[in-house]
């Protein structure tokens, strides 16, 4: 009995040493898959964060919005129209992950400069109302974190949004049943809606030259083209203290110039747009534009009483 125990123990420890390597071998290989999943899933990392000057810190965090009244002519249905626009900056802190503005401080948050631009007038008998919201880090080291649109007219009314994830998430909501709900991923291109906080932040960085780039929301809401980057020419100029940045989008035969100061804090005076009103063989080619009224510094918020009704008039609305 103690020669079989005696010569069956070489054979126990070998097999035990082989299920010990065995398992080593397997935890091995475990962590590596495990550190490749991390890898894998690994964010993607931001661009430094550029620096922000004293101006711009005076300026932008004041306790104040920057608030801009323009007349405005809007090209519809092959006509002119006559209304007015709002475009309103303000900066606040932004959550990165849900994707609101936060509701107190906190060391996740992002400052942002929002841009909330306002569009209101007539088309015969009924109106228009137009609202998109931007939100852009102040630090300049991405893309838009958030853009969103509404548009109501007495046909109906529609909402989109671009959520800045892994790749751009697009929503939309529309009446038309072509449009209906959508639910869309795109690939991370340019956003034109982020232009207009770009310009407020650092105009130097604009891109430049032949590029792809994703119209805006409402252009692509109101004309019903598809949301994607189109191939866009892009320039910036400068003559007597006025800068002009134009997008002209061959494809779309539209072009959008927006025209600022070049000194900070780069107050945008008016822009023009170019593109095909009208639908089928009638369409044809007008300029839509706006041009400052007045502007004002204030926390609007607040002022939300009766008596503040009066300051519409500071702005000329």
């Amino acid at each position: 009995m103690k020669n079989q125990v005696s010569k069956g123990l070489p054979l126990f420890f070998l097999l035990f040493g082989v299920i010990i390597l065995g398992c080593k071998e397997q935890t091995a290989d475990s962590k590596n898959m495990d550190l490749a999943l991390n890898d894998m899933a690994a964010p993607i990392k931001e661009s430094p964060k550029k620096s922000l000057s004293t101006d711009f810190k005076e300026y932008w965090y004041a306790g104040s919005a920057e608030i801009t009244s323009y007349k405005l002519q809007q090209a519809r249905y092959g006509e002119l129209r006559d209304g007015n626009s709002v475009l309103i900056f303000v900066t606040e802190p932004f959550l990165p992950e849900k994707q609101v503005k936060a509701d107190r401080g906190g060391k996740d948050n992002v400052s942002v400069l929002k841009l909330n631009a306002t569009k209101n007038y007539l088309t015969g008998i009924y109106p228009y109302s137009v609202m998109s919201s931007t939100f852009y880090p102040v630090h300049d080291n991405q893309h838009a974190i958030k853009t969103s649109l509404s548009v109501q007219e007495w046909c109906g009314h529609v909402y989109s949004q671009i959520n800045n994830r892994d790749n751009f998430e697009f929503t939309s909501h529309s009446y038309f049943e072509s449009e209906a709900d959508q639910n869309i991923s795109l690939d991370k291109d340019l956003l034109e809606n982020e232009i207009w906080t770009k310009i407020r932040i650092n105009p130097a960085d604009l891109p430049k030259g032949n590029l792809k780039m994703i119209p805006s929301l409402e252009f692509v809401r109101l004309r019903h083209k598809e949301l994607k980057a189109y191939n866009a020419i892009a320039t910036l100029t400068t003559s007597e203290g006025i800068s002009s940045y134009s997008i002209h989008y061959p494809e779309l035969e539209r072009t959008l110039s927006i025209n600022f100061t070049s000194q900070f804090p780069h107050s945008i005076e008016s822009w023009t747009e170019d593109f095909k009103s009208g639908f089928g063989p009638k369409a044809k080619i007008l300029t839509t534009t706006a041009t400052k009224l007045k502007s004002l510094k204030t926390p609007y918020w607040g002022q939300n009483s009766v008596n503040d009704v009066v300051l519409r008039d500071s702005l000329g609305l």
